[in-house]
Order: structure tokens, then C-alpha cells, then sequence
């Protein structure tokens, strides 16, 4: 099976459930449940920072990283959560926006949960693009992003082979999304029921 390799990046005061949520859900996935205990996530999830050195998430957990930056191999699927830890990356314009801005051309699906969406758009790639974050975010990515439409009553807002979404627990069904569009509705709903996850019934933004 050629695995899908997925990285999910992480800095300090990331948001928690950001980038655990999607983790969770792409390290759950299986394309046969019959042999679920035996068999591999088609997708091959590596946590990527700047550095190997522990990133302190929001709440303190500490988090080891996989990969660095330079260390990180070729990726099929970027995810970029958001958290606290955005507003001074997304000021400094530094290594972390490098690092998306490099990755994003390669990769086939590019995503992000909660101000991750921020970072994409530092980057440049929301320019022209529909978009969401956090409900309280929202009028901060109008005032900084004027070239990109802001999607206020989506959860997941999928413009080709981007999806931004809304705040925290909304990189769940994101994820979910991507597993759909990767491996069929079937996969998808067998990720969501092990996960004792609600499928979805709607893309309503939820407060």
C-alpha cells in the first residue's frame, strides 16, 4: 500500500485539539475493517516543527516532533492548525510561513483548522480564495486578508484541494472530509463510528 505521508505542523501554543484532532483521525483510519488490529492507516503521519526540540502546546502538553523542517520528506497532505502560537508567527513572517510556503506547491491537499488559515494566508496562499477560521477570528482575517472571501456559516469551507476550517474541534470533520475524498464515503463513516465521532449531517458552522 503506498501510504499518503501527512504532515501536521506544530509550534509553540498550538492549539491542542488542532492538530491532535486530525492526528486522531488519520491515524484511525483503515481501508478494510476486517482486519483493523492487523493492518496500517493508509495514511503515514508525521508531526513536523522547526526543530526536534519539544513544542509547548497551549495548556503545557509537550509534544516531540517527528521531523524538522529540513529533516521532513515530501508530503502528500499539510495540515496547519492554529492556536495562540499563530498571532507571533504570523507577525514575524519567519520559518514557519517559509516552511508552508514551500510545502504548499507540492503537496495535493493543503489544509488547515482554526487561525492555521492565517498562516496560509501569510503565506499568500488564500489570495482569491473562500476561507474560514474560528468564529473569533473571523473579523481578524477580513482586516488582514482583503483578497480573500470570508466564510462566517461554514464549518469546512473546500475550494479545490484547500480546506480551511472552523475553530478547534473543527479539524475533526476536515479531516474527515479529506479521508472521504481520498478513500470513499465507506472509509470515512468506519473512521468517524471507531472514533464513536457523529457523521456529520450538515457543514453548518456550529456556534
Amino acid at each position: 500500500m503506498n501510504r499518503l505521508m501527512t504532515g501536521i505542523v506544530v509550534f509553540d501554543d498550538v492549539e491542542v485539539l488542532d492538530f491532535c484532532g486530525p492526528f486522531e483521525v488519520f491515524s484511525v483510519t483503515r481501508l478494510s475493517e476486517e482486519n483493523r488490529r492487523e493492518s496500517l492507516s493508509p495514511f503515514d503521519v508525521r508531526i513536523v516543527a522547526e526543530s526536534l526540540e519539544p513544542v509547548r502546546a497551549t495548556g503545557g502538553l509537550r509534544v516531540l516532533p517527528d521531523e524538522s523542517f529540513a529533516s521532513c520528506p515530501p508530503l502528500d497532505l499539510l495540515v496547519v492548525p492554529g492556536g495562540w502560537g499563530t498571532r507571533p508567527i504570523y507577525r514575524d513572517d519567519g520559518p514557519v510561513i517559509d516552511f508552508i510556503r514551500s510545502r504548499a506547491g507540492e503537496v495535493a491537499t493543503l489544509t488547515s483548522v482554526c487561525t492555521g488559515a492565517m498562516l496560509l494566508g501569510r503565506a499568500g496562499l488564500l489570495e482569491g480564495r473562500r476561507a474560514t477560521t474560528h468564529w473569533c477570528a473571523l473579523d481578524w482575517m477580513a482586516d488582514e486578508l482583503r483578497a480573500t472571501t470570508v466564510v462566517r456559516d461554514e464549518h469546512v469551507v473546500a475550494e479545490g484541494a484547500l480546506l480551511t476550517s472552523a475553530g478547534i474541534s473543527a479539524g475533526i470533520e476536515m479531516s474527515l472530509q479529506v479521508v472521504e475524498r481520498c478513500f470513499g464515503a465507506e472509509v470515512a463513516v468506519n473512521t468517524a463510528r471507531q472514533m464513536e465521532y457523529r457523521w456529520p449531517t450538515d457543514n453548518v458552522r456550529r456556534v
